[in-house]
């Protein structure tokens, strides 16, 4: 019996001896470096590891598991590779890849991984999120009813955008489709919206030159910059979009409003092909892998107006795709096309005629609609979009000096007007009550008898008469945002008495 009790208390000691050693040794799964080299690594080992888990490797580097075979792992290294080795341990951590997140990052300029580019001291973030993470669920949305004014007239006019919505840019390259991502922003100032812009695999000096005119305009106070250049590994340039939506959500998830820009998606989709051929994924069509679709797709879907019960805030989503010699029937453009809300199509025959930008109303579409514009918007938009397609029609005939009847010259001078308010230069978004004011003016054949020329002059100093005479009139368009009969009426008797002091060959 003694000895029993004594077998039992041995037996007790080394249980709790083995416990204590259990609770104080920390293991951990380590593997090696099979393979290394054109920013991918392949690892042996790690059978525990999951995909978008980041693995340490030798100098605090990191990588990030993307393949998980039965006998190895294939990963892309986010930063510098010529020094990992065959060999060199890898060690998992446990973690996926996040990203700082917060106001911490607005004004600043930063690489995918959130680290600073502008030699402005460290980032103290906060908070951190995954740079992947599900979009919200039906029942999580509402629908898009608030605008996103772009300050162009072209497109909140005929191509409205609406907070939460992802509306794509489309064009062939050097045809303004940055400058409408900038021009978006720099129009962001006065209101309540934060906006990232995600530079992918563009020149150094395209984002000095942004940058500084954001700075230049104020703009940057309320813009993140996140930048995968041309000269970074392709890697980077992958996590890049994921990273800036990341940091969007940060806003959305906490009932503020966020835009976030993507430019531009088609080298983002050339990145993610080079890593994938790198790592033996199977090629398909134009050699890009067979989820091509859904890396863009789970991107996008991140993009909603949530509900009032989660805060009711909003990510606004507006990528670009490049095509070539305007073929948007392509693999990649039709693939967002049948994501996103609708397309800006920039037209190349409209960009060498002078007109910037170069919208082309046929082609561009927005599904949201006149939900994504405010009541006067809507109202004059509507006619504006219906007299440029009558001018579309017949613009051929007219161009080729062919006899037009009285009406059909009538639908040309239109045209024409109309073809000259929607032109905008560079850095000038305007106020949608402004843009109010132009296209009324031009619906109602105000400008009719204005020669071509005098088009640009006769807006800038109706205008200014506008705000210097008529500043009630103007006020009441932007707290009503409406254009109710009493106030057509008096915006009517404004522009008859503008037009009496300017005649059209003072106002050329």
């Amino acid at each position: 019996m003694a000895l029993d009790i004594k077998s039992q208390k041995i037996a007790d000691l080394i249980s709790s001896t083995l416990e204590k050693y259990k609770t104080e040794s920390k293991i951990e799964e380590v593997g090696r470096v099979l393979e290394a080299g054109d920013g991918i690594v392949k690892i042996g080992g790690l059978s525990q590891a999951v995909a978008g888990e980041m693995l340490k490797l030798p100098g605090d580097i990191y990588c990030l598991a993307l393949n998980l075979d039965e006998n190895e792992i294939g990963g892309i290294i986010l930063g510098e590779s010529r020094s990992i080795q065959e060999g060199d341990i890898v060690k998992r951590t446990g973690n996926v890849l996040r990203v700082p997140v917060g106001e911490e990052l607005v004004g600043r300029i930063v690489d995918p991984l959130g680290r600073p580019l502008d030699n402005k001291g460290p980032i103290k973030a906060k908070q951190y999120r995954p740079i992947e993470f599900k979009a919200p669920s039906v029942v999580a949305r509402q629908k898009v009813s608030e605008p996103l004014q772009t300050g162009i007239k072209a497109i909140d006019a005929m191509v409205p955008i609406g907070r939460g919505q992802r509306e794509l840019i489309v064009s062939d390259r050097r045809i303004g489709k940055t400058a409408i991502l900038t021009d978006t922003i720099m129009n962001q100032r006065d209101t309540d919206v934060y906006c990232i812009l995600v530079i992918i695999g563009q020149k150094t000096s395209l984002v000095a030159r942004i940058a500084d005119k954001l700075e230049e305009t104020g703009s940057m106070k309320h813009t993140t910059l996140v930048v995968a250049s041309a000269k970074v590994p392709a890697a980077l340039q992958y996590i890049a979009p994921y990273a800036g939506c990341a940091m969007g959500e940060y806003f959305m998830y906490n009932g503020k409003h966020a835009l976030v820009t993507y430019d531009d998606l088609s080298k983002h989709a050339i990145s993610y092909r080079e890593l994938s051929l790198l790592l033996r994924r199977p090629p398909g069509r134009e050699a890009y892998p067979g989820d091509i679709f859904y890396i863009h797709s789970r991107l996008l879907e991140r993009s909603s107006k949530l509900s009032d019960k989660l805060k009711g805030g909003s990510l606004t989503a507006i990528p670009i795709v490049e095509v070539k010699g305007g073929d948007i029937s392509s693999y990649i453009p039709t693939n967002l096309i049948s994501i996103t809300d609708g397309q800006i199509y920039l037209d190349t025959d409209l960009f060498n005629a002078g007109v910037r930008p170069a919208v082309n109303a046929g082609m561009s579409v927005s599904r949201v609609g006149g939900e994504a514009q405010t009541p006067a918007m809507r109202k004059v938009a509507k006619m504006l979009r219906l007299d440029l397609a009558r001018y579309r029609e017949v613009e051929t005939f007219a161009k080729f000096g062919t006899e037009l009847d009285k009406e059909t010259k009538k639908q040309v001078q239109r045209g024409e007007r109309t073809v000259e308010v929607l032109k905008q230069g560079q850095y000038q978004p305007m106020h949608v009550s402004d843009q109010v004011l132009i296209i009324f003016a031009l619906i109602h054949g105000y400008l009719d008898d204005v020669p071509i020329s005098g088009i640009k002059n006769f807006e800038k100093e109706f205008l200014a008469y506008m705000h210097k005479s008529k500043k009630e009139l103007v006020k009441k368009i932007v707290e009503t945002k409406e254009l109710d009969p009493k106030t057509e009426g008096r915006l009517k008797e404004a522009l008859k008495e503008f037009k009496a002091k300017f005649s059209p060959e003072e106002v050329e």
